[in-house]
């Protein structure tokens, strides 16, 4: 029988102070195959009672095939101002964390082998339809399946790219759409990135947890062109990440040759390496990324990008800060943006914080964009 139901909360959080998290140090977890793997390292580390309950399979009767409903939520109202054009109200999903709904479960096969399973939707809250935007699929966060045991884990179908795992995690603001640099300039409207965050058509692997401090992630996909088309070549990607106590430090590489999404004219292939580390001082935790993407087209660019930031506890709260460089050259153009976010996140308990942040970018050749927002995040 499959058991299908929402964790309890108090069955998935330790009630512990914010502060007290950073003693404990990060784990890499979360970073290679979670449901939360879009939360920042922040807040799973120095937050992980808030987290957990995402991260968590849940406490259910034990039983040969189980599974769990879990998601979150995140509404926001904002004053956004793009670059280059005029500011407007509105009410917005997904400022802090993108919003999603998700259930996964396993199936025990014996001898410590389990198949597992993942399927994730994300949500627009504001206007109840699923997706990060219209054209996403219904199952854009994450569609699939595969085998769990002392080796690791292998799963086949849409997953999230290595990339996109390194970029999020170690930044304070983690997957933002509205307020990380780090997955602006890298994955967002005006990212340097040609690849989606998730492969469609793919295999992915991450090595058991008990292998740690050494974390090891790989992934590879299949264009699957129509017949007669021109074949676009695989993409393939890996992290190798390494944790001690309150240092974590990863490198990821990626060699994109397909993409659902628009690339230049005479694209043949991107290659991304990122750099990426933190360390938690107890009464203060710091990021750094340093990375390079190099695109072969008709007209060839290189990017080359950086962040630092910084997450301070305070009691039951947060102050996040962060500022990201991306300078894009080719032979006929050179564009820099710059982005400063800050913001401060209030946990009203276990499961539900509210927070305001803003965010200051800079775009050569075009006016100054600036977001502000106030939002609530429920997790479940």
């Amino acid at each position: 029988m499959w058991r299908l139901g929402v964790t309890p909360p108090a069955q998935t959080r330790e009630p512990a102070a914010i502060s007290a998290r950073m003693k404990a140090g990060a784990t890499l977890a979360p970073l290679f195959h979670s449901p939360d793997a879009e939360m920042p390292l922040t807040i799973r580390s120095i937050c992980a009672a808030v987290v957990a309950g995402v991260v968590s399979l849940g406490s259910v009767p034990a039983a040969a095939q189980t599974a769990v409903l879990y998601g979150l939520l995140d509404a926001s109202g904002s004053h956004v101002k793009d670059v280059g054009s005029r500011g407007q109200w509105q009410l917005d999903s997904g400022n802090l964390q993108r919003s999603f709904i998700g259930v996964r479960g396993s199936d025990d096969l014996g001898g410590g082998l389990r198949a597992v399973f993942r399927l994730e939707s994300y949500l627009r809250v504001d206007s109840g339809n699923a997706g990060r935007a219209s054209g996403d699929p219904f199952w854009s966060r994450e569609a699939s399946v595969g085998l769990s045991g002392q080796f690791g884990t292998t799963v086949l179908g849409r997953t999230v790219s290595p990339l996109y795992s390194a970029t999020i995690s170690f930044n304070p603001f983690g997957e933002s759409a509205g307020f990380s640099p780090s997955s602006r300039q890298y994955f967002g409207s005006r990212g340097v990135v040609v690849g989606d965050s998730r492969w469609d058509n793919s295999i992915s692997y991450y090595n058991s947890a008990t292998d740690a401090p050494l974390r090891i992630t790989f992934a590879a996909n299949l264009p699957e062109e129509p017949a007669g088309a021109p074949h676009a070549g695989r993409n393939y990607g890996g992290s190798i990440a390494y944790i001690t106590g309150p240092f974590a430090a990863i490198v990821a590489v990626e060699r994109i040759k397909n993409s659902p999404l628009p690339v230049p004219a005479g694209f043949s292939r991107q290659v991304a390496i990122q750099v990426g580390a933190t360390y938690d001082f107890t009464i203060l935790r710091v990021y750094g990324q340093v990375g390079r993407v190099e695109t072969n087209a008709d007209i060839d660019d290189q990017a080359i990008l950086y962040q630092l930031g910084a997450a301070v506890p305070i009691g039951n709260s947060l102050i996040l800060a962060s500022y990201g460089n991306s300078h894009l050259k080719s032979s006929v153009r050179g564009v820099t943006s710059r982005i400063l976010s800050i913001g401060y996140d209030y946990f009203l308990s276990k499961n539900t914080d509210i927070y305001v942040a803003a965010m200051l970018e800079k775009l050569s050749f075009v006016s100054s964009g600036n977001t502000f927002a106030s939002g609530v995040r429920m997790r479940f």
